[in-house]
């Protein structure tokens, strides 16, 4: 009679009634954590069907009424990635939170696939400086766990254990300890994509124990300023804290908030719905790829100062008395409506994409 504990697997009584299969197997077998649930019972049916009698619990079993049973426990898994969860369920006839399968209100996004060429499915997709979101592990405390920083294309993605007490936070969330994500560009160099893997180790063994991947396709600045179309326009062309090669944002580079359903915000000049799931002009609806606040939500949530609305490069229809109009978009919900070029207004800011 063995045991053999399986690193986040439940310990298991196995009577080997073959002695050949006995050797061979307390000689040579070595389990690894990076096995798959899969892995271990395709290996476990194989042992059955060599005469192998698996117990649980321990209870021996009868040999006129023989059960085989096989109990895997859940091993430790990211199911969910959380940026701010502001603007994320519907309200009223808002329809902020997105499909059930992408995003959940309570929780963030759920990680589409753990296939490395799929990867570019996850969240994020974009990025700038400073903004993070955090992992959601399940089967494991993120005190177990240690993440070696990760620099690609010019992008340092470092992982840090804090605290989570943001008051929007579901109750049974609010105070646990999380894995935080966290996005910098220190070089102001810049090569994208840039795919992104974060591999949890065991703090202990140094054993792999979940990893997470994204790719960046598209990266952002942000304004410190305030002021007109064309202040904020050179602002994103020459700005030396930025670096070079950024440019002011697209309406559709931001939000998906659906064209052609309002009066002030029609199909023009290149907008259109092709990437705009959103039923509402009023709001983006919680997506990946969609837009930057789409997938970030409220950019407020993440800075100490930030603004109410910013430009976008696409003009809206004249005014009544002629006046020349830009679309700006909501830095809160992805709203769109319009102000007039010329006017300074202190509530106005830009968000800058690298080109």
């Amino acid at each position: 009679m063995i045991h053999y504990h399986f690193r986040y697997q439940q310990t298991y009584v196995l009577n080997l009634l073959n002695n050949l299969i006995r050797r061979v197997f307390t000689r040579n077998l070595f389990i690894s954590s990076k096995l798959s649930k899969t892995v271990l019972l395709v290996l476990a049916l194989l042992l059955l069907s060599s005469s192998w009698n698996v117990q649980a619990n321990g209870k021996k079993a009868r040999a006129s009424n023989r059960s085989d049973v096989i109990m895997l426990q859940p091993s430790p898994a990211i199911n969910y990635v959380r940026p701010t969860l502001l603007y994320g369920k519907n309200i009223n006839s808002w329809p902020y939170a997105g499909p059930a399968d992408i995003w959940n209100p309570d929780k963030g996004f759920s990680v589409q696939s753990i296939d490395p060429d799929l990867y570019y499915l996850n969240f994020p997709t974009t990025g700038m400086e400073g903004l993070y979101f955090d992992l959601l592990i399940t089967d494991i405390r993120p005190e177990e766990l240690k993440w070696k920083p990760v620099e690609e294309g010019g992008i340092r993605v470092t992982v840090t254990n804090v605290r989570a007490n943001k008051w929007w936070l579901p109750d049974e969330d609010r105070g646990q300890i999380v894995a935080r994500v966290e996005l910098s560009n220190p070089s102001r160099q810049l090569r994208l994509p840039a795919r992104i893997e974060l591999v949890g180790r065991d703090i202990n063994t140094d054993d792999e124990v979940v990893k997470y991947g994204f790719v960046l396709q598209k990266w952002f600045g942000k304004s410190d300023g305030r002021g007109t179309y064309e202040n904020q326009l050179n602002y994103c062309r020459w700005n030396a804290l930025l670096g070079s090669g950024y440019r002011m944002a697209k309406l559709r580079e931001l939000t998906n908030a659906k064209c052609g359903v309002i009066n002030f915000f029609p199909c023009i000049n290149g907008i259109d719905n092709k990437f705009a799931s959103s039923p509402s002009g009023f709001n983006y609806q919680r997506r990946i790829g969609e837009g930057f606040l789409a997938e970030w939500g409220p950019i407020e949530e993440y800075y100490n100062d930030w603004f109410d609305y910013v430009w976008v490069s696409e003009a809206a229809e004249p005014s009544f008395g002629g006046r020349e109009e830009q679309f700006i978009v909501s830095a809160r919900t992805g709203g769109v409506g319009t102000k007039e070029k010329s006017k300074w207004t202190a509530i106005s800011g830009v968000i800058c994409i690298h080109y």
